[in-house]
């Protein structure tokens, strides 16, 4: 396994061909606490990983045991001033938008608890895998702030514009079990298998044509909401760029000769 370190809280795993990169928040006596410095490192980590065309699928995962991510370091906050929350903000927006704008498909592996911000991270993702010890929620308006990682956005794409505003507005936090039910998590896997089972998915992901990946994730993201014409086109837009690609012709051809594609990635 090859690691490269952004900061002190974030490390980027590779094993094998290189394909899966685990993109692993590494601040466990914090419980994954979103420092500045840690949303920094998380920001640097995607840039990287965005401009890297090896990269087919990151799988967002937490060393610590007891939580994916508790959400903002409300200890560091409560130190700032005025200016130096403004400040700060550009760096935790870039955070939370470098995961939600990662190219290629990306899957949460969640267990204990993912609230606040950490929650919004697992929303950044496409899939989220979660264990049975998993507790999730945005408990904001609680400590007299909103969601501001995305949540008010991702939440109700999720699971409907009224599920969203009655977990958002009491704060409450959702067990794994009524989490997958909600469709808050996508699936629900033993306690510890988290991970495993999300790096499992994420290979089968990757066996499939990256540009078919990417691609399909910008369809899929570009169109949600709009009316059924205006995806379509966008739709058309995103099979214009696979069609006439590399990938397409290695996919037929391996199609054809009964044999696994070798993706030339472009």
């Amino acid at each position: 396994m090859s690691e490269q370190r952004f900061g002190e809280f974030v490390a980027v795993r590779r094993e094998g061909d290189g394909h899966v990169a685990e993109l692993a928040m590494d601040r466990p006596k914090a419980m994954n606490a979103v420092s500045t410095e840690m949303a920094r490192s998380i920001g640097a980590a995607c840039a990287a990983l965005a401009a890297d065309p090896s990269v087919r699928v990151v799988v967002l995962t937490s060393t610590a045991e007891r939580a994916f991510c508790v959400g903002a370091d409300l200890k560091e906050r409560n130190s700032f001033s005025d200016a130096e929350l403004v400040r700060q903000r550009p760096t935790t927006r870039g955070a939370y938008g470098g995961v939600l704008a990662l190219p290629m498909p990306t899957i949460a592996a969640v267990h204990g608890f993912a609230l606040g911000g950490g929650f919004e991270l697992a929303l950044a993702c496409d899939v989220i895998v979660a264990d049975e010890t998993s507790v999730v929620g945005l408990p904001e308006v609680s400590v007299g702030v909103i969601p501001g990682g995305g949540g008010t956005q991702l939440l109700p794409r999720r699971v409907g514009a009224a599920r969203a505003a009655e977990l958002i507005f009491t704060a409450r936090r959702v067990e794994a079990a009524e989490a997958l039910s909600l469709g808050l998590v996508d699936s629900l896997v033993p306690a510890g298998q988290d991970t495993v089972e999300a790096l499992a998915l994420a290979s089968r992901m990757a066996a499939n044509s990256p540009v078919g990946l990417r691609a399909a994730k910008r369809a899929l993201r570009l169109g949600h909401g709009m009316d059924l014409e205006a995806g379509l086109e966008i739709e058309d837009a995103a099979w214009r760029t696979v069609a006439f690609s590399g990938d397409r012709v290695e996919g037929v051809a391996a199609f054809n000769e009964k044999r696994k594609p070798n993706w030339p990635g472009e």
